[in-house]
């Protein structure tokens, strides 16, 4: 045996022991290693090491970070023009003018005919008008029930919650029979008592020993008990005594809601809502920051426009303005001064150049629109509504406006049962209950309440591309009995269809009136 094999024959058990080691340790890899170990929960990964993620309960992930969230999505709503966008353009499309009621009883349950259940919803309907179309309504005096819907909508989504709260005015006005008072407070009102700053304490506890997050009290089994509403805005600056009123959530004899948390709730056990702009906040803020230094670049490169390159060694000021229009051109050869129609001589060893900053730059168009489709996808709002810009095609344009009204449906229908609907409820028992409406059993049975409290409501049309094409849609639908003329007024125009009706019989009677007379004259 030569020494080369000697050598080989040495160190083979040597590697043949490494390589069973390695087989060992990849097979015990593989049996602990599995699912998403793999994938986005490895640890081992270059790509996910530096990723250190933590959550925590909803009080500690979103309570804790609530002030500083409503802060800046105000500050971008009053800055940032697609954030201007992104609010008003839901708060237009949810409420518009108005979510109108139409009642729409039980009549079965009831034991009444149609006839007379389209004569009570009707009486209902044009009641409800005389308290929502008050200002009275509201317990500053300023806004009707449906300027109200606006702000709640508008403060939901910009500060994460909209809080109303119920009151009853005991001295009546005579024009007024009705004392129920809406009142909207800021979210910021909503806090633990005493505080002082925008930190928030999780360890606060109520005299009867339930805790209290970011003012909601919370009983046992987790269920709102009150809350906690200051007189004023806790760091507010005003030299007003700050005070906090305990406020019930339900009636203790009614179980009638004493104040309605409007909100999108994210997680289980949340109390407070989120704002709506919260996920794209620090994306919104950098691309207005870099509109705002595109915009003044272009400023800037209108200033500045032209030089004197000198190759001698000079002790000038290098800055200069041009001639105005009262002005005559200077006779100094030093000076050097721009004007309509100006024609100059330079000097020796002295050029002109011109500073050229390529502004407006013709990529901001394409990369704003890019980050537009970006943040509109987390808002569920397609780039062509954000940025209300419809240059493709129809069925694309159709398209996006049909993906954003799902959205809008969606925000509508929790709107309709966290407000609307519990405010429509309170008003109709104080109709009853005052006798200008009459509802048998209304008091008396739960079944029957909710009978008598039917009620749809109606808010603005998705709005058409094409109407010709909608409308042959629309008809079509109806003929086939896959949707009624009712569901086709209100999703196509907004409108009623029995009004649409009375008025349509009343304009042919008027029409067949001048048409009769006509006749007549021409006879």
């Amino acid at each position: 045996m030569n020494i080369v094999d000697s050598i080989i024959e040495s160190i083979a058990p040597i590697y043949g022991e490494k390589r069973r080691i390695a087989r060992e340790r990849l097979n015990l890899r593989k049996i602990v290693n599995s699912g998403y170990d793999e994938s986005g929960a490895s640890r081992n990964k270059n790509s996910l090491k530096g990723w250190i993620a933590r959550s925590k309960s909803p009080q500690e992930d979103i309570d804790k970070n609530l002030s500083l969230l409503r802060q800046r999505s105000r500050s971008l709503y009053m800055s940032a023009p697609l954030a201007v966008s992104a609010i008003k353009t839901n708060r237009t499309n949810i409420i518009g003018s108005g979510l109108k009621p139409k009642p729409k009883i039980d009549f079965e349950k009831l034991g009444m005919t149609v006839d007379e259940a389209e004569i009570w919803e009707r009486k209902v309907e044009k009641e409800f008008s005389i308290w929502a179309e008050s200002k009275f309504c509201d317990s500053t005096k300023v806004n009707d029930f449906y300027e109200i819907q606006q702000l709640v909508c508008m403060n939901w989504l910009l500060n994460g919650d909209a809080c109303v709260l119920i009151d009853y005015e005991k001295n009546k006005n005579g024009y007024m029979p009705y004392s129920l008072r809406l009142r909207l407070i800021e979210s910021d009102r909503i806090c633990n008592p005493n505080t002082t700053s925008t930190e928030v304490d999780l360890q606060k506890k109520a005299k009867n020993g339930n805790r209290i997050y970011n003012g909601v009290e919370i009983n046992s089994n987790g269920g709102v008990e009150a809350y906690y509403i200051c007189n004023t805005y806790p760091v507010s600056g005003l030299a007003l005594k700050k005070e906090w009123v305990r406020v019930k959530a339900y009636g203790a004899k009614t179980g009638n809601p004493n104040v309605l948390m409007i909100f999108e709730a994210e997680r289980p056990e949340q109390y407070r809502g989120v704002p709506y702009l919260a996920p794209v906040i620090e994306s919104l803020k950098q691309l207005t920051r870099y509109a705002e230094a595109e915009l003044m670049s272009a400023v800037l490169n209108g200033i500045f426009s032209i030089f004197i390159k000198k190759t001698a060694p000079t002790s000038e000021i290098p800055l200069f303005g041009g001639v105005s229009e009262d002005d005559t051109i200077s006779s100094d050869p030093n000076d050097y001064e721009l004007g309509a129609g100006t024609i100059a001589s330079l000097g020796v060893n002295e050029s002109l150049e011109v500073v050229d900053g390529k502004r407006p730059n013709i990529n901001f168009d394409g990369f704003v629109s890019s980050m537009a489709k970006y943040i509109g996808a987390a808002l569920e709002i397609p780039v062509e509504v954000l940025i209300k810009s419809f240059n493709s095609n129809y069925s694309a344009s159709r398209a996006a406006l049909l993906e954003f009204f799902k959205a809008v449906k969606m925000k509508r229908n929790w709107l309709i049962n966290d407000f609307c609907k519990p405010v429509y409820e309170l008003w109709l028992a104080e109709a009853v209950a005052g006798g200008r409406i009459v509802a048998p059993g209304f008091f008396n049975d739960p079944a029957l309440k909710k009978a008598w409290c039917g009620c749809i409501w109606n808010g603005p049309a998705q709005g058409q591309i094409d109407p010709v094409k909608e409308v042959t849609a629309a008809q079509k639908r109806v003929e086939l009995g896959i949707s009624t003329r009712e569901i086709e007024a209100i999703e196509t125009m907004g409108g009623d269809f029995m009004t649409n009706a009375v008025q349509l019989e009343r304009e042919a009677r008027e029409m067949k009136k001048i048409l009769d007379v006509g006749g007549n004259e021409s006879a």
